[in-house]
């Protein structure tokens, strides 16, 4: 039976159940490599997947989870080796049973840049070398599970595409707030998996399934009608011992609302064994899943920011050279810190989505279209709208854009629609259509409704839903057609009344070549959303075109008790709206807390504008000194972006990039040290390490990133560390404090096994643990003095121990 008739069966489909932890509980020993057991343990992997067959798994997922080259360096193995041996060792076990076998597919353990060091199309790369080795083992499908970063989710999803015609499951793990570590929505994820075009999406590990159903609702909700969701939940969380304290009994129980949730595949991850699916699959299968019906928006997203088109949204227009000197001179000098200043500005003056254009004679478009948006994202969570007609630029910047973008523009031309509507599929993004053809822009509106009558065909011939159709009527101005405002309107109307398509405007261009344009530009707005405006492409920083806006959206019911506007001016008497102050948005680090800040170095660390804070910190060092910068300026704003990150309002990516906009401060004032011969920076020696058996170094990584722009000088021994190096480093640097990571289940009695070997050399440090499976309790009963839950906690504890020496 293919997969395609597995969903086709209106029934619940079923998944297996947890593999590490099985083989954990039936001989594989601590140190050894779970992605070995093909070759270590043979017999009892295949024995294990039998078990989950005879219970009634319609999918087993094959042991290569974390088969990839990185981990498997010094086994004697490649990846293609056991991705071999371990798909045909499901096999055996499956084909009595009819049951299908995945290629499973982890994360690779490593951040992608901005935040990390892995570029993106390394991590695809690596993925394209797990996918081809899985297609030439004869995988059925290809299952892509437990990402908790939306980039790498979808490095593999390409890869997956790209390099086979197997279908596609996507799944992320999200913690107990409903984000995934790096903070990543269930709604962006879901949105950017199902516009990649992957064959059902769900969600796994980290949580049980009381946890993880209202996740799954929200899910459904986002996801096409026809999409499948699934969930593999946790039994619970893990016991030092490696059980789990929910039962089969129990487990079933917590799973019985999703049968009207619109879930359709259900399963287990870590802790559950073949007796809960054998359960499951007697209290589902006579259950028919329940219709999911999805709300149908428009909508774009980054990582950890969904946007809504419903109603008036505004997209910031100033990342656009034409007409802007300062920004061509950047964008030709291949600078892309004017560009993200101007993100930021725009972001905290109200917008919504940022436009970022680099067509500018005599500059490579495609290269500074790419370069633009990637560096952007990382100073601002905001949705981009990627401004070219150029096929090439375009298909570069989508690559890499992580989420779900607009592309501005098609027009009714066949050429540019053939160009560039296949791009928008494969990337999965909203596309705008302009009003004009081969002939020029119809002066009427029937003209230009015509035209985007053969765009909106178009578009559906391609499979790009209505929602995320947009049709630009095109704004002229009115100093040389006066008459052609009404014609705009009257298309515009016509649109979204005919085609239910979404609509934009550039909306300044009504007012060139005359006087007082703020005026004309305010009033042609207003105009424009009364007569159903979408996407107002304006510049946020003129106040009165903001006080328009947010005026109509309280006027319009789309502001609900006023909160948006009362933010804004609260406090402001009478005044003209030309000195009315924008209300800032969370969209940049800790972007509330900057506006009208007195120090500019803690001002650019708090936006993650590096070439701001090393400025600030080079003016900064010419009236004060160094340890006076550090500990006023750099340690403050890092503290307002690490209250943030505690309370929820910013995450991980402005974490990482206000602290490494401090690295760029931190260098300047290292060197101004070191030429003056003063005391050293540094605040105290920490060590850390990723332990034995684990290669996952994300989690350690944004510690010491955080920590070393604290002032700490931080050893790290990297991944996959001997409990007794880290004995020998810690007697080399006398560091009072190490920080130990394990992200696996599996891998966490070598963690225990370190600290043991810590107080056996009598040495005289504290230890403090992170990691996914890791709790409090469990971090006491293994002997760590301190559990910290993130990078900002890691810090917090250093702070205090050291002070306290």
């Amino acid at each position: 039976m293919t997969i395609e008739e597995i969903f086709a069966r209106r029934r619940f489909v079923f998944l297996d159940g947890g593999l590490g932890t099985q083989l954990q509980k039936r001989g594989l020993q601590p140190g050894q490599k779970p992605e070995l057991a093909a070759f270590l343990m043979p017999d009892t992997l295949e024995e294990i997947h039998r078990e989950y067959a005879a219970a009634g798994a319609d999918i087993l997922y094959a042991n290569t989870f974390g088969a990839n080259e990185q981990k498997l360096a010094g086994t004697g193995y490649t990846a293609a080796q056991t991705i071999e041996a371990s798909i045909a060792c499901a096999r055996r076990a499956a084909q009595p049973y009819g049951a299908l076998v995945a290629l499973d597919i982890g994360p690779l353990g490593e951040l992608l840049a901005p935040t990390g060091t892995l570029s993106f199309e390394d991590a695809c790369a690596r993925f394209a070398q797990i996918v081809q080795a899985g297609v030439q083992a004869g995988a059925d499908l290809i299952v892509i599970e437990t990402m908790t970063d939306l980039y790498e989710l979808k490095a593999a999803v390409l890869a997956a595409k790209e390099n086979s015609t197997l279908p596609v499951l996507a799944s992320m793990s999200f913690e107990s707030r409903g984000r995934t570590f790096t903070g990543c929505t269930v709604e962006s994820f879901g949105i950017t998996a199902a516009g990649l075009g992957v064959d059902a999406v769900g969600i796994n590990c980290s949580l049980g399934p009381d946890e993880i159903l209202p996740f799954a609702k929200r899910l459904c909700r986002v996801v096409p009608a026809g999409m499948p969701v699934f969930v593999k939940p946790n039994a619970g969380l893990p016991n030092p011992d490696g059980s789990y304290d929910l039962t089969a009994d129990g487990f079933v129980e917590q799973m019985l609302p999703y049968a009207a949730s619109g879930i359709s595949m259900v399963g287990g991850c870590c802790g559950t064994t073949p007796e809960y699916i054998r359960k499951l699959r007697a209290a589902f299968a006579e259950l028919t899943p329940a219709q999911k019906i999805p709300v149908r928006r428009s909508r774009l997203c980054t990582p950890v920011r969904c946007v809504e088109v419903e109603g008036i949204t505004v997209v910031g227009e100033r990342i656009n050279p034409t007409g802007k000197k300062r920004l061509q001179q950047a964008l030709r000098e291949g600078d892309s810190g004017y560009a993200c200043a101007q993100a930021v500005a725009q972001a905290e003056a109200g917008a919504q989505v940022l436009d970022v254009n680099a067509g500018l004679p005599g500059i490579d478009e495609a290269a500074t279209l790419e370069m633009l948006v990637r560096e952007l994202q990382a100073v601002t969570d905001l949705p981009l709208q990627l401004d070219s007609n150029d096929p090439a630029a375009l298909e570069r910047a989508l690559r890499i854009y992580n989420g779900k973008p607009i592309v501005n523009s098609v027009n009714g031309e066949e050429k540019s629609l053939k160009a560039i509507l296949p791009l928008c599929k494969k990337y999965g993004a909203a596309v705008v259509g302009l009003c004009l053809d081969e002939n020029g822009i119809p002066k009427t509106a029937e003209g230009r409704f015509a035209v985007a009558q053969k765009i909106v065909a178009a578009t559906d011939a391609v499979g790009i839903p209505r929602e995320d159709v947009y049709i630009d009527c095109l704004t002229l101005t009115v100093s040389a057609e006066q008459a052609s405002a009404a014609e705009t309107l009257k298309a515009m109307e016509l649109c979204k009344r005919e085609l239910g398509v979404r609509t934009v405007l550039g909306v300044s261009n009504i007012s060139f070549g005359l006087p007082c344009r703020g005026y004309m530009n305010t009033t042609f707005l207003t105009l424009a959303m009364q007569a159903g405006l979408d996407l107002a492409i304006m510049n946020p920083n003129t106040p009165e075109m903001m006080a328009a806006v947010r005026a109509f959206r309280v006027l319009t019911v789309q502001d609900a008790q006023c909160a948006d506007y009362v933010q804004a001016y609260a406090g402001q008497q009478a005044q003209t709206v030309q000195t009315v102050k924008a209300a800032p948005a969370a969209a940049t680090p800790a972007a509330s807390e900057t506006s009208g800040n007195e120090d500019p170095l803690a001002d650019a660390v708090r936006r993650g504008l590096k070439k701001e804070a090393r400025t600030a910190a080079e003016q900064a060092l010419l009236s004060r000194e160094p340890l006076d910068v550090v500990n006023l300026s750099l340690i403050p704003a890092l503290d307002t972006v690490g209250d943030g990150f505690e309370k929820g309002t910013l995450f991980l990516p402005q974490l990482l990039q206000a602290a490494t906009a401090a690295q760029a401060a931190f260098d300047v004032i290292k060197t101004a040290i070191a030429n003056s011969g003063q005391q050293s920076v540094s605040k105290g020696k920490i060590v850390l390490a990723t332990v034995k058996g684990d290669i996952h170094d994300i989690g350690k990584n944004i510690v010491r990133v955080v920590l070393e722009n604290y002032g700490y000088e931080v050893t790290d021994l990297g991944r996959d560390v001997d409990p007794m190096r880290v004995v020998q480093a810690v007697r080399e640097t006398g560091a009072p404090l190490v920080g130990l990571s394990a992200l696996m289940t599996t891998t966490v009695p070598s963690m225990q096994t370190t600290i043991e070997e810590l107080h056996k050399a009598n040495l005289p440090c504290k230890v403090m643990v992170g990691g996914a499976v890791l709790t409090p309790s469990f971090a006491e009963q293994i002997g760590a003095d301190f559990y910290a839950r993130d990078a900002k906690a890691s810090a917090d504890y250093a702070k205090q121990l050291f002070e306290a020496l």
